[in-house]
């Protein structure tokens, strides 16, 4: 799982904002980043912890050559998984249901009845659309996509 992939898995949970899922997910990463920056470990419960290593200098071989090289002193990132997620991923633990995402309010459909009644009356408007249509050649497609909501509102108008 990637980045966008994690962000579209958590957007149901902000309310189908895959911008709120995105903020979310960079502030955790950043306070992640920034305390092990500091030499601090980053413990989360049940699922691990991130720690700042120091490895010191040594020797190595190049495997083309076989020359033996000198590999600097260098500071790197250890992640050490919790208990309970080495249980989970050895099959030891049962790995517990997803949490789901609000469920939607359906009071959406009641509101949108009203403006349909109102938009009926609009027909003065899409006559001066269709008159600016010939002087501009991509004011054609909202009046394609206005010809297309005409038809469904009629439809909707016969149930």
């Amino acid at each position: 799982m990637n980045k966008a992939q994690f962000i579209a898995y958590l957007a149901p949970h902000f309310g189908d904002s895959k911008k709120e899922a995105a903020r979310a997910i960079d502030i955790v990463f950043d306070s992640i980043v920034r305390n092990i920056s500091k030499g601090e470990d980053v413990m989360i419960n049940d699922f691990g912890k991130f720690k700042k290593v120091d490895r010191a200098a040594r020797k190595g071989r190049n495997p083309f050559t076989g020359e033996t090289i000198q590999i600097k002193a260098s500071k790197k990132v250890r992640f050490l998984p919790a208990k309970a997620l080495k249980e989970v991923i050895s099959g030891a633990r049962k790995l517990e249901a997803a949490p789901k995402p609000p469920v939607k309010v359906v009071a959406k459909p009641v509101v949108k009845a009203a403006p349909k009644k109102a938009a009926a009356k609009k027909p003065a408007a899409k006559k001066v659309v269709k008159k600016a249509a010939p002087k501009k050649a991509a004011a054609k497609k909202p009046a394609a996509k206005k010809a297309v909501k005409k038809v469904v509102k009629k439809a909707a108008k016969k149930k």
